[in-house]
């Protein structure tokens, strides 16, 4: 907590400016920086003012630390210390854009104050100006800390869709809006080793972030207000309407490390993100259409060090001769094998002696079992790293594009709007190396191993269209939204060693999508009459989605006997290597989804809410929202949700909520399957399928129906603020339970009897696995309930100094803790056969609890002077641990602060000149030691289970920005 403390006094040090006396002199503008006239300047609490001449310029004689009143008709008021003797003023039509919500709250007049729960209202196009990062989800790992995303590492397809969370809950408990209108997930479930596994979540860097104005994030439950998933809070991206004006941008950047390319030093992952957005004026009663846009490239990096385990058998050795020979190593005979065995020269006397004297096969495998990974690399001129795989980030190459609409059709307010965008990505990954030595390996074909490589396709389509206006007094939204995901696999540098040489080396592996479309009605109307004010809104929603999985190739799935003929029946024998191993089937690294996984599941939701805010008195509000849904594949849910404030005086706010919510099983928990390679933390693969919770399989274990996921939460907190200082606070603290909870288990293997055969349904399981090419099955299961507690914090202040310079402070923390409650809900036939542990393994409950930051402070510091502005951030992320299945594995990582510096200089009104760094130190997470057992023979100096900012190091980067008006 000392680094904590240290980033406080920093905060506190940049407060206290003192005010001195002398002639004011200023200009006043509007939103659009055109001069306004006749704006009434006044000195507060005096009888002192004056007005703008005609082209918005002021005089006034007031005293440093005074407070000017700015007002003028169908703008906001606006109050600004005096802190210079010239000071520009900008006013804002209606009220303030940066406060106003469209979140968390169905009255068209609350602001960010005076809100019952808490909300961060996030300035995207001001910090993408200053951030090294460009896309989304990093943008916001650094700037909320109650917001968590990395990057992932060997995990598949999580690779190239970052798992993302609020208040360290999953991924598919955070409700994701656009312009308020419900965003469809992505097809994508996580099923690998990695935060968020068994959950699907949305995929923000589908989003380019040169289309957004801004985003808020409401921190609190939200469902009785939004529905399923918003048991953590929301997330609304609000997309940019500027006109007029040309933005267009130019990052670049890499990671200039000491551990870059395998820890031997220099640059690797280089980017590059070229960014534009043009809005056009529609109409002559403020219509517009923006359109937005980005293309950007990333290179893979590593950080593996060097393999340090056995990479070569004996037999290795002797094909390796019989290869440089020019045999045909597809199916050496024994005298074959004695043959070559004495052209291997590190062999002693009496190893070739007792191989040229092997009667058979068998003796023969017992000979050349042995490791001679050192002799061999010497043999072959080779080096230990050279069997590295890649331990870092994957290559990514994609662009976006969103436009947004509107189009007033008359003077009463009534809007015709949409936004739509398109995206496509492709990414590049790579998994385990599959080493000479292993039966996954086919040396025939890759006589040194290989490292098979994940490319993926994901395409993302979405669109929204609506007519809003008013019917009488009632303001009506009509709206339909819809949105597609679609990720799809291509397996090369690969084989399917079952296939032996006939294999192919690339292969269609198939893939899976999810559509969402939502029909929306919402009615509020806003009575001045009762009490202070009465907002009352009510609605209903429509929803169909669609959850596809479609096959790959033939080869990418199916496993093969020794004389090429697809495995259907549990009496084939697969086709096996030199020590008679079963060669695996499908494409290495990911078997491909065969036509037994195809399918097309679709399920709608019907729903109506109620809402009303009440200004009871001019200090106190009453929110009450009440929601019923009703899904099509499981039944019904009604949710409540209750909020309140009181204004203890008119800058000091206390707040709290009371909210029930849940959670409808995703589609793709309800129908995903799929055989998958899994490896352990010692790095052994494992073929596991992923069954349906109404298969045979399921049955077979006791493995009962997906349900909801219910919640209960409280909040509680205040706001304050100190006008004449420019500094506000708040402080919210936060209780959330979860019955329920949907995870992934762990994996079940049939078990034999005391004669060491399957009987019964033993028998039956195995057979199920067998015809999946699987050795275990795992599922999808309400397992566990969970409570999760913490306090957010954040402090902003702003000052202006008496040369001209200002400077804008944030510190905002997030201290949270969850932890898995009660006993596991594990059924009769689980607990008989002593599978409770299986059903929720331990390394789930570390994911859950601790595999990601608890705590996390950002200070962010923005100095602008004339043409320059530095940007300091400063990020304390708090310690993780390995999640590991053995607890005497589970390394706790010790917490880090990473720090961000920019430079820009506005070199003209429409170039802007920046260059800077993310984690500028080059600070790492503390490196996995031996002792803990989960370095997997070298793979991995830091944990891939634990992430708390990635393993880049220091990203070094440099951005042009135009801005043409």
């Amino acid at each position: 907590m000392k680094n904590f403390h240290l980033m406080c006094c920093l905060f506190f040090l940049t407060l206290g400016i003192q005010a001195q006396t002398q002639e004011i002199t200023g200009t006043v503008v509007d939103d659009q920086e055109q001069p306004l006239g006749g704006v009434s300047v006044a000195i507060e609490g005096t009888n002192k003012g004056t007005i703008t001449d005609f082209d918005g310029k002021f005089n006034i004689e007031a005293a440093m630390g005074e407070t000017l009143v700015f007002s003028f008709v169908g703008f906001d008021t606006k109050r600004v210390e005096i802190q210079s003797a010239s000071m520009n003023v900008t006013m804002v039509s209606g009220l303030a854009l940066s406060e106003v919500l469209l979140t968390g709250s169905r009255n068209p007049n609350r602001t960010v104050v005076e809100s019952t729960v808490p909300i961060d209202v996030l300035n995207i196009k001001e910090l993408s100006s200053a951030v090294p990062q460009v896309n989304l989800n990093q943008m916001l790992n650094y700037v909320a800390p109650s917001f968590t995303s990395n990057t992932q590492t060997i995990s598949d397809g999580t690779d190239h869709i970052d798992p993302a969370s609020l208040r360290g809950l999953g991924p598919d408990q955070v409700l994701v809006l656009i312009n308020g209108k419900r965003r469809h997930n992505s097809s994508l479930i996580n099923v690998n080793g990695t935060f968020g596994r068994g959950s699907v979540g949305t995929d923000l860097n589908a989003i380019p972030a040169v289309a957004i104005q801004r985003i808020e994030v409401l921190r609190d439950g939200a469902s009785a207000q939004y529905g399923s998933d918003a048991i953590a809070g929301v997330i609304n991206i609000v997309l940019n309407k500027s006109i007029n004006e040309l933005d267009l941008s130019v990052t670049t950047g890499a990671n200039f490390t000491e551990n870059a390319n395998d820890q031997t030093g220099g640059v690797d992952g280089e980017t590059v993100n070229v960014a534009a957005s043009y809005g056009i004026g529609l109409g002559e009663n403020g219509g517009y259409i923006t359109f937005s846009g980005d293309f950007d490239y990333r290179e893979d990096y590593s950080r593996m060090k060097e393999w340090e385990g056995e990479i070569f058998k004996g037999y290795n050795a002797v094909e390796n001769v019989a290869f440089n020979s020019g045999e045909d190593i597809t199916n050496l005979t024994n005298g074959q094998i004695q043959q070559f065995a004495q052209g291997v020269s590190y062999f002693s006397q009496q190893l070739k002696d007792d191989i040229n004297a092997a009667p058979d096969r068998e003796t023969l495998q017992t000979l050349l079992n042995f490791d001679v990974t050192e002799d061999e690399l010497n043999t072959r001129g080779q080096e230990r790293s050279d069997y590295n795989m890649r331990v870092g980030q994957s290559a990514l190459r994609g662009g976006r594009f969103f436009a947004n609409f509107s189009l007033p059709l008359d003077d009463e307010g009534t809007e015709l709007y949409s936004f739509a965008g398109i995206s496509s990505r492709r990414g590049n990954s790579a998994g385990f190396y599959r080493l000479p030595n292993q039966n996954r390996t086919y040396t025939p074909i890759y006589i040194n191993g290989f490292l098979p490589e994940i490319n993926s396709k994901i395409n993302d389509k979405s669109i929204a269209t609506g007519i809003r206006g008013k019917i009488g007094e009632w303001e009506v939204d009509f709206s339909n939204t819809w949105g597609r995901n679609e990720f799809l696999y291509l397996i090369s540098n690969t084989s399917n060693a079952s296939l032996k040489q006939a294999s192919p080396t690339t292969f269609d592996a198939g893939g899976f999508s999810f559509a969402q479309n939502t029909t929306n009605l919402d009615i509020s109307n806003f009575y001045e009459d009762f009490f202070s004010g009465v907002n009352v809104a009510f609605g209903a929603e429509y929803r169909l989605e669609n959850y596809e999985i479609v096959s790959g190739e033939r080869g990418s799935y199916e496993q093969y006997t020794e004389n090429g003929t697809p495995i259907t029946m549990a009496s084939q024998s697969p086709a096996t290597d030199f020590f008679g191993r079963a060669r695996p089937g499908g494409s290495q690294v990911f078997p491909g989804f065969s036509p037994k996984n195809e399918l097309s599941r679709e399920r709608s939701s019907i729903a109506g809410y109620f809402d009303i805010e009440a200004d009871l008195t001019e200090r106190f509000l009453m929110t009450f929202a009440t929601r019923f849904e009703d899904y099509s594949d499981f039944g019904s849910t009604i949710n409540f949700k209750v909020s309140s404030r009181y204004k203890l005086t008119d800058n000091i706010n206390i707040r709290g909520a009371v909210n029930t919510g849940f959670r409808a099983p995703s589609l793709h928990q309800l129908n995903f399957n799929s055989t998958s390679t899994i490896f352990d933390n010692d790095g052994n693969p494992q073929e596991v399928g992923t069954f349906t919770n109404d298969s045979r399989a399921a049955k077979l274990l006791g493995i009962p129906q997906l349900k909801e996921e219910t919640s209960q939460s409280l909040s509680v907190g205040f706001t304050a603020q100190i006008p004449d200082a420019n500094l506000s606070l708040t402080v919210d603290g936060y209780f959330v339970a979860i019955d329920d909870r949907v995870v992934y288990t762990g994996q079940f293997e049939p078990k034999k009897n005391a004669d060491g055969e399957y009987v019964g349904a033993q028998l039956e399981l195995f057979n199920l696995l067998n015809q999946a090419n699987a050795t275990a099955a795992s599922f999808f299961a309400n397992a566990i309930n969970t409570e999760s507690k913490g306090v957010d914090l954040v402090l902003t202040h702003d000052a202006t100094f008496n040369n001209g310079f200002t400077l804008k402070s944030d510190l905002a923390a997030t201290l949270s803790k969850t932890k898995q409650v009660g006993d596991i809900n594990s059924s009769d036939i689980l607990r008989r056969a002593e599978l409770v542990g299986t059903y929720f393994p331990e390394d789930s409950r570390v994911y859950l609890e601790e595999a990601v930051p608890r705590t996390k402070v950002n200070l962010t510091n923005s100095l602008t002077a004339g043409k320059f502005n530095v940007f300091l951030r400063n990020v304390f992320f708090g310690e993780v641990t390995e999640a590991s299945t053995t607890i005497a594995n589970q390394q706790v990582f010790s917490s880090k602060i990473v720090t961000d510096l920019s430079l820009g200089y506005k070199a003209s009104e429409a170039l802007t000149l920046t260059v800077g760094a993310n984690n500028l130190l080059d600070v790492y997470p503390d490196r996995a030691k031996a002792e803990f057992n989960n370095r997997s023979d070298g793979r991995f100096d830091w944990s891939r289970r634990a992430q708390q900012f990635g393993i880049g190091g220091r990203f070094l980067f440099a951005r042009v920005a135009f801005t043409l008006k």
